[in-house]
């Protein structure tokens, strides 16, 4: 390391020649030092209290006027020049010690990445956006609605009366007698023929809840819903509407028939029936014409329009699909179950 100069401790015996000497001499040996201790420890020398700036500087008021402007200047220049070197071998050192700390951490890019599991749709939801997908395509728009439904709309509006067994507390979660859980999502065609004008052509999906619970049931399952309403719909566009959509998800044609049956909302009802592979029918979705008094209820001309309706539970549609077997594993979040579906 480089050595200061011996200087007299009298300012005034000092010449401007001699501390620019003795500047250069300590700014070459801030440059030499090579530790953040060592070049703190070199401060205190050249600038602390005892340090022979600091002595210089205090004689400043013995010295007569002309004299006081002329080593005032000198030793200012001076600490100037000294406490830029040091900070500027501060920031050599601390870049230094930046630059070894990333070299010790660099990652090598050569070593194998640790595996991501990837996510996947849950079988529910791919089976209801293949459902969706193809009715989107026939020209259907997608409509949602409240989960806490009214008594009105759930039941009431599609001329389901008080004394309907589908009221009944066993079949139904009400938190009063005014408002409950949905058991269908029939009330969002309610609303939207009530703030619409046809021709309509929607379809309903989401989450519906029964009081019911077993290998085939779920108090909450998901359902989805179509309505169309036009100055000509007929039964057998219905029909030819299913019928299309059936052979559509199930990637064949199948044997299909329409059974007569009875739903408040809708006459003529019908339920659909799949001849499965084993000869048996199964039964996998409700269907029919909407009931007249229920377009009346949603202020639609009875006479001009005619409407069709139908209702499908999307787990059911899973089930068949994936040959499930149980209801229940749909909601058990078992990963292991799940990935079988990636």
């Amino acid at each position: 390391m480089a050595s200061l100069p011996s200087l007299s401790d009298v300012l005034s015996e000092l010449t401007e020649a001699e501390l620019q000497d003795y500047a250069q001499a300590a700014q070459s040996a801030v440059s030499e030092i090579a530790t953040s201790a060592d070049l703190q420890q070199m401060r205190v020398n050249l600038t602390g209290k005892k340090s022979a700036l600091t002595q210089w500087s205090k004689q400043m008021g013995k010295l007569d006027a002309e004299a006081k402007k002329t080593m005032g200047g000198w030793l200012h220049q001076l600490r100037t020049q000294i406490t830029d070197s040091l900070n500027a071998q501060q920031q050599v050192l601390e870049q230094a010690a930046l630059t070894a700390k990333l070299n010790a951490e660099r990652l090598d890019i050569s070593l194998p990445a640790r595996g991501q599991q990837k996510g996947q749709l849950h079988p529910v939801t791919m089976t209801a956006q293949r459902m969706q997908q193809f009715f989107m395509q026939a020209g259907f728009n997608v409509a949602t609605g409240p989960e806490v439904e009214s008594d009105y709309y759930n039941f009431e509006a599609l001329n389901i009366p008080s004394h309907h067994p589908a009221r009944a507390m066993h079949d139904t979660f009400y938190f009063d007698a005014h408002y409950l859980l949905r058991t269908h999502t029939s009330p969002v065609q309610i609303r939207t023929m009530e703030s619409g004008e046809p021709p309509i052509r929607i379809i309903c999906p989401g989450r519906v809840y029964r009081c019911d619970s077993d290998q085939t049931h779920s108090p909450m399952f998901h359902q989805l819903e179509g309505l169309m309403v036009t100055e000509r719909t007929t039964f057998a566009e219905l029909k030819g509407l299913i019928n299309e959509f059936l052979a559509a998800f199930f990637g064949k044609p199948l044997t299909v028939r329409f059974r007569p049956s009875f739903f408040p909302f809708t006459e003529p009802s019908a339920e659909v029936d799949i001849l499965a592979d084993n000869g048996k029918w199964l039964e996998v979705m409700g269907c029919g014409m909407v009931h007249p008094k229920v377009l009346t209820n949603c202020g639609i001309d009875a006479e001009k329009y005619t409407g069709f309706a139908f209702g499908m539970g999307i787990e059911r549609f899973a089930m068949l699909y994936y040959g499930i077997d149980d209801l229940r594993l749909f909601f058990q979040n078992d990963v292991r179950f799940l990935r079988q579906f990636g």
